[in-house]
C-alpha cells in the first residue's frame, strides 16, 4: 500500500521500471514450475544492481523524488523510482503525486557499516539456514540489532534537512508524512514482495521520523520477509533498502483505494478497475473492508460526451481508517450514509480512469496503482504505480475452462478471483497465530489475510475470505499463486466448518460460489493458435455479463445473442412494471426489498435503466466495435412473476410457452411501460455510454403487423430503426417468420434463427416435455427445410440471417448444414466456439 492509504506493509508487485536495463523476463512456465533458471536469472540482475552497474551516477544518501527517475531502481528501489518518474514525467500531464524524498541504498549500507551489523546479520542467517535457531528467534534478534543501532550523523542530518524543506514547502513545520520501504530487489516480474516491509503513516516530527525510518530498516527482517525471500530463492544480502518519505494526503477524511489498467480476472486490456473505500486505504489492500468497485471502458475516455462506466457496485464499507487524536491510524464504523453512498462521483471515476491510461501509456505496461483523495482539497493523488504482473503475463494462446458437474447445495457466494474450480476439505484459520494448524492442500477459510499469511496461502488449494475486494491482499496473492479464491463472502467463517467437504468454483464469472460436497471439476484446454479463417461469421451466445470479459481473446465476430432477461433476473431482480408502477405492488416484503435495492436513485425507473444498461455494457464492450445483438426481454409470464413485485402484473397462463411473451407484450398496456424502460436502457447504452455497436432484436414476433406496433413503441422511447445507425433484427422462431419472410424482411434489418422454438412449433412438441424429448430433433427434415427456406427468402430481400440456436453448440457438426444453406453467421456458446469454427471451415472448404 502507498504512503497515503494505511499503516501497513507495502504490497508491492512485480515491477521492472528501469529504462537502463530491465530484469530478465522468465517464461511463464518457468515461473509456474519454479525453475532454477528463473531464480538464477533474477539473482544475476540483482547482483548487477547492487554492484552499481545499472545504478544512477548520483551517490547522495538522500534525494528528492523530483531528482529520481525510473532508471534509478538500484539507487532508491522500484517504488521510489516510480514516484520520482511520475513527478518528473507525468506531472505536466495532470498526474498529482505527493512530494517527498528517498534515502538511498548507500544510506542503508552506511547504517549497517556504522553499527557493525553486516557480520552479525550474516551469522544469524547462517544459523537459521543450518537450523541452529528458529525463524522467529532469528528475526527477533536481527530486528533488535537494527533498532538498537545509531544513525550516522550525516544520514540523520540529511533526513532531517529534507524533512524541514518538505515542511517549508507545505507551510507546516511538523508536517505529517508517510515512511515506507522501497527495496532494490522487489517489484520483479516473478516476485512481488507483497507486503514484506512496513509502512508507517502520519509520522510527525523529526525524532518520530528518524525512529520510523529505523523501524522501516528493521522490517527487512520480519519473519514473513525472511520466509518470503527464502521461498523465492533470494540471498538475503542481495536485498538493499531505500526509504521513501512522502507528504500525507488527508485521505483519512476523504477516500482511497487501488486501481488497475487491466481487468484483474480476465486480463481484458480495455478496462480500468477501481476499488474505493472511505478513509485510509489500508482496509482495501488488506481486505478488511468490502469496497466499492467501478469498471471503466478505456477506448471511450477521450470522448467528453460519453460516460463509459461499465460497472458501479456499492460495497458494504463497514469501517474506515482515520487518524486518532495522537495521530495513529485506527478503524471506526462508517455512518449509515457512508455505507449507502459511493465513495467516488462519476466525474472522479472518469478522472482516475484517464490518469490510469496516462500512466499505462507512459510505462508501456498494464499498471497497478494506488490513489488517495484529499478530503480537505478534494484533489485526487496517485501515490504508487507499478506494472501489473499476473494477467499481463499470462499465455493468451490457449483457452482453459472449468466446469463443475452436479454441484451440491449452495453454501455461500462472493467475488471470484480467477476462473478455476477446486474441490477439497475446509481448514478454518482465524489468525496467523494458528497457521500451524493448517492442513496442506486444503481450502483456506479465514476472515481476511495479510502478508503474514503468504507461506500458508502457498500451501492452499483455494482461498475463501469473509471480507475484501478484487484488489485486496488475498485477491492479489491468489492471482500470483494461480489459486481460485472467493473474497468478500461476508460469513464464510460462520457458515463453513473445519474438515467440511466443499467445492469452490470461480468458473461462473464475477460471482464465485461454494457448494456442499466434493463435485467433479472438468478442465478443458484448447489452443488458439493457427485457427482457420471462415467466410461465415462465428459469434457468441452470452447471457452472463460478469463472465463476458473472459472471452475477449477469442477471435469472435461479435455476439449473436445477448439475453436481456438474464441481466434483468440477476442484476435488476425487480419486475419492470413494479418499478414503473410501484404503487401497485401489494406484497409488503417485496415493497421493502424494492426500496432497499433502489435506494440512492432519483427514481425507481432510474434504477432499472442504470442496472440494465451497465449489465449489458460489459457484453457490448468485450468485442467492441463488432456487433452485439441484444434480444429484448423474452421471459414467459411465469418467469416474470418470479421477479420482485411480479405477481401483481402477470396473468396465470396454462401454457406460458405459447402465451403472453415476446413482441405481444411490448405494445400491450399490460407491459408497455415496462418495455419503455427496456428501450430507455438500450438508448442509454448506445448513446450516453457510447456502445453504438449494439443491435436490437425482437423475439417471438408473430406477424408483420405486430412488428409495426413494436417498432412504433420503440421509436416513442428513443429507439428508431435507422436513426444513429440503429439496426433492428427479428427472431425467426415461428413458422410465420419463414412463410412471410419477405414481409418481415421489409420491417427488420436481419433475422436470427432460434432453433429451439422453431423446432417446437414446426414439430408441435413442447420442448420442456420429457415424454416427447426423443422426438425433439433440430435436424428433422421439416426443421431443416424451414431454416433453408428463410435463409433463401431473406437473401432475396437483401436481409442478413444468423443462427443463434443451441444446436451447433450441442453438436458442432450441425454447423455444416447451416453453411450449406448459406447462413451469414452462427452464434454459439463459448465452450463450443473452437469446434464450431473448425467445422465451419471444413464445410466451407468441401
Amino acid at each position: 500500500m502507498s504512503a497515503q492509504t494505511g499503516t501497513r506493509s507495502d504490497k508491492g508487485h512485480a515491477n521492472h521500471l528501469s529504462i537502463a536495463a530491465d530484469p530478465p523476463r522468465p517464461l511463464a512456465g518457468e515461473i509456474e514450475r519454479g525453475q532454477d533458471v528463473a531464480i538464477r536469472s533474477r539473482q544475476s540482475w540483482i547482483k548487477r544492481i547492487n554492484e552499481g552497474q545499472i545504478m544512477a551516477q548520483n551517490s547522495n544518501i538522500v534525494l528528492d523524488f523530483a531528482q529520481v527517475k525510473r532508471g534509478d531502481v538500484g539507487l532508491v528501489g522500484g517504488k521510489n523510482a516510480s514516484l520520482g518518474e511520475m513527478i518528473g514525467a507525468l506531472g505536466p500531464k495532470g498526474i498529482l503525486v505527493p512530494p517527498g524524498f528517498a534515502t538511498t541504498a548507500d544510506a542503508f549500507r552506511s547504517y549497517l557499516a556504522h553499527n557493525n551489523l553486516s557480520d552479525a546479520i550474516a551469522e544469524q542467517m547462517d544459523a537459521l539456514a543450518a537450523g541452529r535457531v528458529s525463524l522467529h528467534a532469528a528475526g527477533e534478534r536481527l530486528r533488535a540489532l537494527i533498532l538498537g543501532g545509531d544513525w550516522p550523523e550525516e544520514i540523520a542530518d540529511a533526513i532531517v534537512t529534507h524533512y524541514r524543506a518538505l515542511g517549508r514547502a507545505a507551510n507546516e513545520a511538523d508536517l505529517p508524512v508517510a515512511v515506507r520501504s522501497s527495496a532494490t530487489a522487489e517489484d520483479l516480474p516473478d516476485a512481488s514482495f507483497a507486503g514484506q516491509q512496513e509502512t508507517f503513516l502520519n509520522v510527525v516530527g523529526e525524532a518520530a521520523l528518524l525512529d520510523a525510518c529505523k523501524r522501516c530498516y528493521a522490517s527487512l527482517y520480519t519473519d514473513r520477509a525472511i520466509s518470503y525471500r527464502h521461498i523465492q530463492g533470494f540471498d538475503h544480502d542481495q536485498v538493499v533498502l531505500s526509504i521513501g518519505v512522502q507528504q500525507m494526503v488527508r485521505a483519512d477524511v476523504g477516500g482511497s483505494g487501488v486501481m488497475f489498467s487491466i481487468d484483474t480476472e480476465s486480463g481484458f486490456p480495455d478496462v480500468v478497475l477501481i476499488n474505493a473505500a472511505w478513509g485510509l486505504g489500508e482496509n482495501v489492500v488488506q481486505g478488511a473492508v468490502d469496497p466499492d468497485e467501478y469498471q471503466v471502458f478505456k477506448p471511450f475516455l477521450d470522448n467528453p460526451d460519453i460516460v463509459p462506466i461499465l460497472e458501479k457496485r456499492i460495497g458494504a464499507k463497514a469501517i474506515k481508517m482515520i487518524h486518532d487524536r495522537d495521530g495513529t491510524p485506527r478503524n471506526v464504523p462508517t455512518s449509515k450514509a457512508e455505507r449507502m453512498h459511493f465513495v467516488l462521483s462519476d466525474a472522479e471515476i472518469l478522472t482516475l480512469a484517464r490518469q490510469a491510461c496516462i500512466i499505462e501509456d507512459h510505462y508501456g505496461h498494464p499498471m497497478d496503482m494506488e490513489w488517495a483523495r484529499d478530503g480537505v482539497t478534494g484533489k485526487l493523488y496517485i501515490v504508487q504505480a507499478r506494472p501489473e504482473t499476473v494477467q499481463s503475463r499470462l499465455d493468451v494462446g490457449s483457452l482453459k475452462t472449468y466446469a463443475v458437474r452436479d454441484p451440491g447445495p449452495l453454501l455461500l457466494n462472493g467475488l471470484s478471483v480467477g476462473s478455476a474450480a477446486v474441490a477439497g476439505r475446509v481448514s478454518i484459520i482465524e489468525s496467523a497465530d494458528e497457521i500451524d494448524r493448517f492442513v496442506d492442500g486444503s481450502i483456506l477459510v479465514t476472515s481476511t489475510t495479510d502478508p503474514d499469511w503468504v507461506p500458508i496461502m502457498k500451501r492452499a488449494a483455494a482461498i475463501v475470505t469473509d471480507h475484501g475486494g478484487r484488489t485486496s491482499h488475498a485477491a492479489i496473492v491468489s492471482r500470483e499463486l494461480g489459486l481460485p479464491a472467493i473474497v468478500g463472502c461476508g460469513n464464510a467463517t460462520h457458515v463453513l466448518h473445519d474438515e467440511q467437504d466443499v467445492t469452490v468454483s470461480c468458473a461462473g464469472g464475477e460471482e464465485g460460489v461454494v457448494t456442499a460436497g466434493i463435485s467433479e471439476v472438468i478442465v478443458t484446454e484448447q489452443t488458439l493458435g493457427d485457427l482457420p479463417k471462415t467466410r461465415t461469421k462465428i459469434m457468441l451466445n452470452l447471457a452472463n455479463p460478469s463472465a463476458a470479459l473472459r472471452w475477449w481473446h477469442l477471435p469472435v465476430d461479435g455476439v449473436g445473442l445477448a439475453r436481456m432477461e438474464f441481466v434483468i433476473n440477476s442484476a435488476v431482480r425487480v419486475h419492470p412494471m413494479a418499478l414503473a408502477h410501484g404503487e401497485r405492488v401489494t406484497d409488503p416484503d417485496a415493497r421493502k426489498q424494492i426500496a432497499r435495492l433502489t435506494a440512492g436513485y432519483d427514481s425507481q425507473p432510474d434504477y432499472f435503466v442504470d442496472k440494465l444498461s451497465r449489465g449489458l455494457s460489459r457484453i457490448a464492450a468485450f468485442c467492441h466495435p463488432k456487433p452485439v445483438i441484444v434480444r429484448m426481454s423474452d421471459f414467459k409470464t411465469n418467469e416474470y412473476a418470479d421477479l420482485l413485485g411480479g405477481p401483481d402484473f402477470e396473468p396465470r397462463e396454462a401454457n406460458p410457452m405459447l402465451g403472453f411473451r415476446g413482441a405481444s407484450r411490448y405494445y400491450s398496456d399490460n407491459y408497455r411501460d415496462g418495455f419503455a424502460l427496456e428501450c430507455q436502457a438500450i438508448a442509454r447504452l448506445r448513446g450516453k455510454m457510447g456502445f453504438d455497436n449494439v443491435v436490437v432484436m425482437i423475439p417471438f414476433c408473430r406477424t408483420p403487423e405486430e412488428a409495426d406496433q413494436v417498432l412504433a413503441v420503440m421509436a416513442e422511447n428513443g429507439l428508431e430503426r435507422g436513426q444513429a445507425g440503429l439496426e433492428v433484427y427479428v427472431m425467426c422462431e415461428i413458422p410465420s417468420n419463414v412463410l412471410r419472410a419477405a414481409e418481415f424482411a421489409a420491417k427488420f434489418d436481419g433475422f436470427s434463427i432460434g432453433s429451439n422454438d422453431l423446432t417446437q412449433l414446426t414439430l408441435g412438441i413442447d420442448r420442456d416435455s420429457d415424454a416427447l424429448a426423443p422426438l425433439f430433433r433440430e435436424d428433422d427434415p421439416a426443421v431443416l427445410w424451414m431454416i433453408e427456406t428463410v435463409i433463401r427468402e431473406a437473401h432475396k430481400a437483401g436481409s442478413k440471417v444468423g443462427f443463434c440456436g443451441q444446436a451447433p453448440s450441442n453438436d458442432p457438426a450441425y454447423a455444416k448444414y447451416l453453411v450449406q444453406f448459406g447462413i451469414d453467421s452462427i452464434s454459439v456458446t463459448p465452450d463450443s466456439f473452437l469446434d464450431v469454427l473448425r467445422n465451419v471451415a471444413q464445410a466451407e472448404s468441401s
